[in-house]
This record gives structure tokens, C-alpha cells and sequence, in this order.
């Protein structure tokens, strides 16, 4: 937000789960007065029971893009879902077709035990597996079928797509201590279930959304899901919660140093003066 005021910018969420209307606390979405003192793109646009795929926001960023150059300022993209950043910048490579006896034959295979489908897509495609971690079950199954269907992993399908990239954008990142990014981890998980998490996540469900729609599967709200399943307690959905973040920011922090699509700055945090850094 800094950066935004001092090049005249609006910022353009490429945030996955903040997207969907209502799943405010757990995305820890800019408040009403942020809003109004930057402009904020892609924000509560698709309700909970729909879909939002990399496709859709690549396409709807680019004309958020467009109309944010059109009235002279620039745009920011901010946020934490690379693989749709990814989809901006380079586009999606063509996407082989489904084979319903592929996509069965491996759903079963999940089904009956995810961790050895997961071990398989390791040892197919060890990229989109640290990218995509062990949870994931739709893009597991999804990069399997694409291996299975082409004989080439999505990596080298993603490799071949890089070389027309479609933006040239300057990449930064906070370079943070890791047990200091941990430290806010922990806080931040603390903090949005004593914000109310649980009482969101229980307004969303009795809205008529199910407990598996792609939405609750954020980190934060599939442990509550859990926790409102009786599966666990408040302190073991707390702590889970803590650990699921701390192997994204894992798994983020690797995507960064092996970014292909341009160079990363990495910079100082915002409140050690990342913000001019960047300007």
C-alpha cells in the first residue's frame, strides 16, 4: 500500500481464497478503510460454492490490469498464490484433455491411500509436487493426469509455455529471517481465530455451502472444518493451522528462489524499509 501511494497505484489480489465472498477473517482481506485509501482489484468476486480457477484470474487481472495503465497509474499484484501469478505472466500451456478412466483409476487410488498418489507425482514430477504439496487433492490428481495422458510432467509443459512470457513485471519479496516469518505465522493464526474464524466458517456452511467446497479448502478453514466435524479440538485446529502455513511459506519461499518466469528482488520487509526499496 505504501508502493501504491507513492507511484499511484492500485493493487490487484492474486490471492486464491480471497476471491470468494465471505471468507474475510481466515484470507486476512484488507479492511474498508484500506479499500478506500488504495484501490483493491479481484476482492469477493465469485461466491464460496463456486470455482475460481488460474485460468478465470489470469483473464480477469489482465483487464484489471489493463483499466488500472489506461488511467495512468500502476498496478501491483499482491499475493501469495504463485501458480496464479504464473498464469498471468506466461499464460496456461494448453491443457491436454480429461480421460474419465485416468482421472477415475487415480481418484481411486487417492481414495485409498493419498500419500503413496502423492509419492508417485514426487518421483513423476518432483516440481509441481513440492509446488503443490501433499493436501492438494484436485491439482495432485490433476498434474498425474496430465502426466499419464502426455508422457511429460506439467513442469515441462509449463517450460515450453515460459518462453512467450506475456508481462515483463518486477518480482520482489520480503527477504524475512525464517523463524521471523514463523513467529508471524504463529501470531496470525492466533489472531484470526480470535477474530472469529470458527463463527465464519459455521456462517458459510449454514449458507448452503459444503464442507468440501474448493473455498473451505484454505489453510485455516479446513482445519475448522475439521474442528466442526469433531475430528479435533480448538487447540489442535489452532496448531494445525500454524503448521499447514508454515509448509506453504515453505513451499512459497522454494518457488521463489527457482522462479524462472524473471529475477526476484528481494527486499526488506514493510516495516524496515522494503516499500522504498521497491519504489
Amino acid at each position: 500500500m505504501e508502493v501504491a501511494e507513492r507511484l499511484g497505484g492500485e493493487i490487484v489480489s492474486a490471492d486464491a481464497f480471497a476471491v470468494y465472498r465471505g471468507l474475510d477473517i481466515g484470507t486476512d482481506k484488507p479492511s474498508r478503510e484500506d479499500r478506500e485509501r488504495i484501490p483493491h482489484h479481484l476482492l469477493d468476486i465469485v461466491d464460496p460454492h463456486e470455482t475460481f480457477s488460474a485460468g478465470a484470474f489470469a483473464d480477469a487481472a489482465t483487464v484489471a490490469i489493463a483499466e488500472i495503465v489506461s488511467r495512468g497509474n500502476v498496478a501491483l499484484i499482491a499475493g501469495g498464490t504463485h501458480f496464479w501469478i504464473r498464469a498471468l505472466v506466461v499464460g496456461l500451456f494448453p491443457s491436454p484433455p480429461r480421460d474419465p478412466g485416468v482421472g477415475a483409476a487415480l481418484a481411486e487410488s487417492w481414495d485409498a491411500d493419498p500419500a503413496s498418489v502423492f509419492r508417485a507425482l514426487e518421483e513423476a514430477d518432483p516440481e509441481s509436487a513440492a509446488r503443490i504439496g501433499p493436501r492438494d487433492r484436485q491439482r495432485i490428481l490433476r498434474a498425474l493426469e496430465v502426466f499419464e495422458i502426455t508422457g511429460e510432467p506439467m513442469t515441462t509443459h509449463w517450460q515450453r509455455q515460459r518462453s512467450s512470457p506475456r508481462f515483463d513485471p518486477l518480482f520482489v519479496a520480503p527477504n524475512r529471517p525464517r523463524q521471523a516469518l514463523y513467529a508471524k505465522i504463529d501470531a496470525r493464526a492466533d489472531r484470526i481465530f480470535s477474530d472469529g474464524l470458527v463463527g465464519e466458517v459455521q456462517r458459510i456452511l449454514a449458507s448452503g455451502v459444503p464442507h468440501d467446497a474448493h473455498a473451505l479448502k484454505a489453510i485455516g478453514y479446513r482445519e475448522v472444518v475439521e474442528l466442526l466435524q469433531e475430528k479435533c479440538d480448538l487447540a489442535t485446529a489452532i496448531e494445525n493451522t500454524k503448521k499447514s502455513s508454515r509448509h506453504f511459506a515453505k513451499r512459497q519461499l522454494t518457488w521463489l528462489r527457482r522462479l524462472r518466469e524473471g529475477t526476484v528482488r528481494w527486499v526488506a520487509p514493510a516495516g524496515d524499509g522494503g516499500a522504498p526499496e521497491v519504489i
